[in-house]
């Protein structure tokens, strides 16, 4: 079983800053320990205090140089201009990312993915991650099991946040049984449509698709014909148009386009790949349902308990690596606990 949980990080939102203010602190920061000299020399303090605050402002610079660095990161998953320009990175701990919390609201996190063994309940992989998304994170923590228990999960266990096209692919190329609940989408199209001011008598689900003809009919009579195809991972989307001229004289245009001033209307009839076929299929059976009830006891548990017991809601440390030792020895009190419940107490008893 497996699942992620949003922790924060040591900064708060008003320490991310853009390229100009970080590399004017950077200035300021190497100036200062330029002027401070050798620390045996100083007069005024000690040698030790000295030595202290020169080691404070040098690294100060270096993480300075990091949020440099860390910045570059942010921008290249930036599409436009405007938004590579804007990018932010905290200057106290720039490896952190903002993430949305449990309450709603936004906050410097890090994003804490917890594997747990769906028999004995132990904690079998443990990463963290700078993705406020966990689409992207079931294939690493997959390694990580394969890495500490010495073999690949026969199955596993997973929410929707985890349950994508490319996820069931790659497990299926591992021959892992993937269980998980998959969202059809239709909620998002929906309101996709409502603001487009689509009438809900003209949906896609309303159009009547012919096998031999390839063709999509609408509600009224017109017909949409192939027009592209888009090839997605497990997934092809085949797009039909109806001709511009029938939609510019149809008497439900604004109803069924109401914001189409040039092109006809379009759907789209999306065709998973096999492996997605039968990972829907399979979802469907009483057997796969039965198992998903048992996820969110196993693999929300030591979330809960992580942050409850131990009080684990906000990192004392900066830095992936430190986070990560933070994450290791929380993990570590979470199974000896389990070993307690398991070994310990039966053997004394």
């Amino acid at each position: 079983m497996h699942d992620g949980t949003k922790i924060k990080a040591c900064a708060s939102g008003d320490t991310f800053r853009r390229e100009e203010r970080i590399r004017a602190h950077l200035e300021k920061a190497r100036e200062q320990v330029k002027q401070m000299g050798d620390p045996r020399e100083a007069e005024e303090v000690g040698p030790r205090v000295a030595k202290a605050r020169q080691r404070a402002a040098r690294e100060k610079g270096e993480r300075l140089e990091k949020a440099l660095e860390e910045l570059e990161k942010v921008r290249a998953l930036k599409s436009s201009l405007e938004e590579k320009k804007e990018a932010r990175v905290s200057m106290s701990d720039p490896e952190a990312r903002v993430m949305k919390q449990s309450d709603g609201g936004f906050a410097p996190s890090y994003n804490v993915q917890i594997t747990t063994d769906g028999k004995e309940k132990v904690i079998v992989g443990i990463g963290v991650s700078q993705s406020g998304s966990d689409y992207g994170e079931l294939v690493s923590a997959v390694d990580r099991v394969e890495a500490n228990v010495g073999q690949e999960p026969g199955q596993v266990v997973v929410d929707g946040g985890f349950t994508s096209r490319d996820n069931i692919l790659a497990m299926s190329e591992r021959e892992i049984d993937l269980i998980g609940s998959m969202g059809t989408g239709n909620s998002q199209s929906a309101g996709q449509l409502k603001r487009r001011g689509v009438d809900p008598s003209f949906y896609p689900e309303v159009f009547h698709y012919d096998t031999a003809s390839n063709t999509y009919s609408c509600p009224a009579g017109k017909i949409l014909r192939p027009h592209r195809e888009e090839k997605r991972s497990g997934r092809i989307n085949y797009q039909y148009r109806a001709c511009a001229t029938d939609c510019q004289a149809c008497a439900f245009r604004q109803k069924c386009c109401p914001q189409n001033g040039v092109q006809g209307r379009s759907i789209v009839r999306g065709v998973d790949a096999p492996e997605v076929v039968t990972f829907i299929a399979k979802m469907e059976t009483d057997g796969a349902k039965k198992i998903y009830q048992q996820r969110g006891a196993v693999a929300e548990f030591p979330n809960a308990w992580i942050k409850h017991k131990i009080g684990l809601r906000q990192f004392r440390l900066r830095g992936l690596a430190k986070v990560g030792m933070e994450v290791l020895w929380a993990a570590l009190t979470y199974n000896i606990k389990q070993w307690i419940r398991l070994c310990w107490r039966p053997q004394w008893a």
